[in-house]
């Protein structure tokens, strides 16, 4: 269901006659969605003449960074003192694909003192409710689906041009796996058609996105299914975990993991797959199920974390056995939800 607060306030700033300072931000690391719709957001809101600056907390995967107006984005890691002045002297600052203000890192209590109104566009589960303005919809496959609903919503769809419209595809293909998840609706068909009219070369797209890997990233993949999966048939799941000197070895950077989780999950008879990576600072996880077994319930009970029923991240404090340990005990403690 789709939530809106205030959001004629917000149409109000964004055609009206005066040029607003905006920040777009998302969540630390960004995938394409993230991504996607910041820069979809960016090159519908420059058109109005507004200061408009994008914000990634970090680094994120060099796949994305072919999309239109990439060079502008800043990451608040290497540009902190000019992110910092952005974010002091915003009128508008747009939070992308998070509801929770912990996902923006070091972000977080600049944007939280901010006295900029604050919207929210996002699909995720348990908001933590600290924007001003809201257009959200857990049911939406994508951020990026939300972000075209928000331009058509406030009467603006003639100004999603073909730029936009290639970063919004993108957010779209990307979170709806390319368009084979159950989210994926009627409604976000008929957007892809919408932007694909408008000059999207879906094939285009999905090579940049999916056909740029590294040989390292292939070496890597093959190993992993290889050395490092375990299967768990007594509970339909299985896992993946790697140190971080196998990171090293294979000089992973920045989205080379991304999607690795997902190849257990399509054996026969698995339910449910954990990536578990000790990335130094700390040990991450990514899980990731069929069905109605409901991941983001079991990444809040035991991983610090939540996200989507079928696809949730965590972290542990704890050392990478440890973490794997504590997996292989909510298995145990929930085998009846598995079988």
């Amino acid at each position: 269901m789709l939530r809106l607060k205030n959001i004629e306030l917000v149409k109000e700033k964004i055609q009206g006659s005066a040029p607003q300072k905006i920040v777009i931000t998302t969540h630390h690391k960004p995938d394409g969605d993230a991504l996607g719709s910041s820069l979809g957001l960016y090159h519908y809101l420059i058109q109005y003449g507004h200061q408009v600056q994008v914000i990634s907390p970090t680094d994120y995967p060099y796949n994305l960074a072919w999309m239109p107006a990439n060079d502008t984005v800043w990451e608040f890691e290497k540009t902190e003192n000019k992110s910092r002045e952005a974010i002091a002297n915003a009128d508008l600052i747009f939070c992308l694909d998070f509801n929770r203000l912990n996902r923006i890192n070091q972000m977080e209590p600049l944007v939280k003192e901010s006295k900029a109104l604050k919207i929210l566009v996002d699909h995720h589960l348990e908001p933590e409710n600290f924007e001003d303005i809201t257009f959200a919809d857990t049911s939406a496959v994508a951020t990026a689906e939300l972000i075209y609903t928000f331009i058509t919503h406030i009467g603006d769809e003639q100004k999603i041009n073909i730029e936009s419209a290639k970063c919004l595809y993108t957010g779209i293909l990307t979170d709806s796996g390319s368009f084979r998840f159950n989210s994926t609706t009627p409604t976000v068909h008929i957007i892809a058609s919408k932007l694909i009219a408008l000059g999207v070369k879906p094939l285009d797209i999905f090579e940049l996105i999916y056909d740029d890997n590294t040989e390292n990233r292939m070496r890597f993949i093959g190993y992993c299914m290889n050395k490092k999966m375990v299967m768990l048939p007594e509970y339909n799941a299985a896992y993946i975990s790697v140190t971080r000197d196998e990171l090293k070895e294979y000089k992973i950077t920045t989205g080379d993991t991304e999607g690795l989780v997902n190849y257990p999950l399509s054996i026969k008879g698995i339910k449910l797959v954990a990536l578990i990576i000790d990335r130094t600072e700390r040990v991450k996880l990514s899980l990731r199920s069929k069905g109605d077994i409901a991941v983001n319930e079991l990444c809040s009970q035991y991983f610090n974390g939540g996200g989507h029923k079928n696809a949730s991240g965590g972290h542990s404090n704890g050392t990478l056995d440890e973490t794997v340990q504590t997996f292989l005990q909510m298995l145990a403690e929930n085998k009846n939800k598995l079988n």
